[in-house]
């Protein structure tokens, strides 16, 4: 083959621009930082890269995004129910204290005062929220757990209305203790003299038990003007089988007699009565009418579903949200002033509830629950212990004005007198009225010192659950720690150069470009014209 001058000058540059573009190459990878710029450099790094970073990408997620704000969801929660415990715990030992028997009705009327404010600081603690969201809602996180103000200031005219259906059995009936004061109301130094108190004798006041059902709410609607009584309680068995039925008279609080007098006196004469005293929120049967429940349960089976349904138009601040617990209708009006209504939690009338769990993606195929749903910790049970404290409260105090006021007659009074003999009598009977209802109050801040101590341990149980998921949030959190250092170490073995064995090949290739350029540059001074 022969050799001519310019094939050599051709072979030359083109061997030339190959070292050049080898240069460019590792410069390019010196500046970069990279094996490759282009997936045709290298496909196999390619496609390992996009793997790799792939999972990097989620695990980034997982650990830089959704565990921390799955961690401040829970450190939020954790502090709320630490609070609710604490407030709890004292309301406890309050109760302790007033279980004293030598403490008058001032000094009760001072500890029960505390424990309202300490009541309200615990449904208050429920409003609690992460970063808007509140955390004891369910997945009505835009909603507070309780009316946060007096809400007939922003909607007029008895709105918003609810009607609610709860959903009990009969473990949820209970007993409380009544005094019939046997005609001493109002009685007090100014008028014991009418002759409305002539016939009062110790021997008509009475106390007996009566079976109630408490209902969450009071201040409820009653004695609806129009068929049928949508405004009345109604009370039904879930279980389509059932045919006993119960329908309560709506009796006032302020009847007289009272709805409890009037219990009592149906449990003397062993007739069957259930009564709904809209105020109070409770519904009250007699003896017989009790037994004849308890026999209907029997023969459906002690967990059938009791259905309780009635209508509350008026709120104050620290209402619980009926839609967080019921399945309930709420009306309420729109812009334009019209009646709007909303249906919430219907599945719960045909079993299909489910919890309202807020899970986060934490992992690969790892969820977390990071909420506490309200029913687990904050129940309507706790107001209406407090409300029937107050209520035996007051009751104690009025009768122990009347008690005192006619120790100061007496002690005006000859002994041995007519008259003294008439307020002696009427005195006996306040002061064996005062004895049934102090007992009472007595027994009813020991029976508050169980129930507390039940809300206090399904708190525990809480604090315990949630603790359980921060723990195991951060063993999550710490392999998802390792994972991503193992990927990053991977992906940077795959897509990075070594610095040292790319420079050496830079220097060696810019030395063979010098090298290049100096023996082509000779080659192309001589040609056959030079021995010519």
């Amino acid at each position: 083959m022969r050799m001519t001058n310019k094939i050599m000058q051709n072979n030359s540059l083109y061997n030339i621009n190959n070292n050049k573009i080898l240069q460019d190459k590792l410069s390019t990878m010196m500046s970069t930082q990279k094996k490759i710029t282009r997936p045709s450099d290298d496909p196999v790094i390619a496609i390992r890269a996009l793997r790799l970073r792939t999972n990097v990408t989620e695990l980034t997620q997982f650990y830089e995004k959704n565990s921390p704000d799955a961690e401040s969801w829970l450190n939020v929660t954790e502090g709320a129910l630490n609070t609710t415990t604490k407030v709890l715990t004292e309301i406890i030992r309050l109760a302790n204290k007033g279980a004293n028997k030598d403490l008058g009705s001032k000094d009760l009327d001072i500890i029960v005062g505390q424990m309202k404010s300490l009541r309200d600081e615990f449904y208050s603690t429920g409003n609690v929220d992460y970063a808007g969201r509140y955390v004891f809602t369910g997945y009505r996180t835009d909603t507070t757990l309780s009316f946060t103000e007096d809400i007939q200031e922003q909607q007029k005219d008895g709105y918003p209305i609810y009607k609610i259906t709860e959903q009990k059995t009969i473990a949820a009936f209970d007993t409380i203790n009544h005094t019939n004061i046997g005609g001493l109301e109002g009685l007090n130094k100014d008028n014991y003299t009418d002759t409305k108190y002539d016939n009062i004798k110790e021997q008509d006041v009475s106390s007996g038990n009566i079976h109630r059902l408490r209902l969450s709410y009071d201040g409820l609607k009653g004695e609806s003007k129009q068929p049928p009584a949508n405004d009345d309680v109604q009370i039904k068995f879930a279980d389509p089988a059932a045919t006993d039925t119960f329908s309560a008279d709506t009796v006032s609080g302020a009847s007289v007699p009272s709805p409890y007098d009037q219990i009592l006196a149906a449990n003397a004469a062993n007739t069957d009565k259930v009564i709904f005293i809209p105020e109070t929120g409770e519904v009250l049967f007699s003896d017989k009418a009790y037994e004849r429940m308890e026999n209907a349960v029997k023969n459906l089976g002690t967990d059938t579903e009791l259905q309780v349904t009635y209508t509350k138009d008026q709120w104050q601040k620290g209402d619980l949200r009926p839609e967080h617990y019921f399945a309930c209708e709420s009306t309420i009006k729109d812009e334009a002033g019209n009646p709007k209504t909303i249906k919430y939690n219907e599945e719960y009338l045909d079993g299909k509830g489910v919890k309202q769990s807020i899970e986060y993606d934490v992992g690969y195929n790892q969820k977390i629950q990071v909420n506490t749903t309200a029913d687990e910790v904050f129940t309507h049970g706790m107001d209406r212990d407090i409300d029937d404290l107050e209520k035996a409260l007051a009751e104690l105090a009025e009768i122990d004005a009347t008690k005192v006021d006619l120790d100061k007659v007496l002690k005006g009074l000859d002994e041995g007198t007519p008259e003294y003999a008439d307020v002696k009598k009427k005195y006996d009977a306040a002061e064996k009225a005062y004895n049934y209802i102090r007992e009472n109050v007595h027994d009813m801040l020991q029976k508050t010192i169980t129930k507390v101590q039940g809300y206090l341990d399904d708190t525990n149980v809480a604090v315990t659950d949630n603790g359980t998921r921060s723990q195991r949030l951060d063993l999550i959190s710490n392999r998802l720690m390792d994972q991503k250092t193992t990927f990053q170490v991977l992906q940077s073995e795959n897509e990075d150069i070594d610095i040292a064995d790319v420079l050496i090949k830079l220097n060696s290739t810019e030395l063979t470009y010098n090298s290049a350029l100096m023996a082509t540059g000779k080659i192309m001074q001589t040609s056959l014209m030079n021995f010519i």
